[in-house]
């Protein structure tokens, strides 16, 4: 089966920021995005600042998210030459 894979963009994120404030649960903000339930709790936990609001729920900030996101996506960076190639001496798999 195959599925419709998608980003969430940062107008995304502020959508469920506005959402999970108001209470919304995140099976009712996956319907509304047309995205899987489990990309939702992922993505709330990915933007929790680690306060909670007067209703003792966690507060996720879209803005860390998107910082989060981005870092995620400049740390996987790309692969150099020699680890490209499986060279050795770049520490790969040889037969140290």
């Amino acid at each position: 089966m195959a599925g419709n894979y998608r980003y969430l963009d940062f107008e995304d994120r502020k959508k469920i920021e506005a959402w999970h404030a108001r209470g919304d649960r995140p099976l009712e903000i996956a319907a509304r995005l047309g995205v899987h339930t489990a990309t939702i709790y992922h993505e709330l936990q990915r933007g929790y600042t680690g306060e909670v609001d007067a209703a003792q729920r966690e507060i996720y900030s879209a803005e860390r998210a998107q910082a989060v996101v981005r870092e995620n996506f400049k740390r996987r960076g790309r692969r150099g030459a020699a680890q490209a190639s499986g060279g050795a001496e770049q520490g790969g798999f040889g037969g140290d």
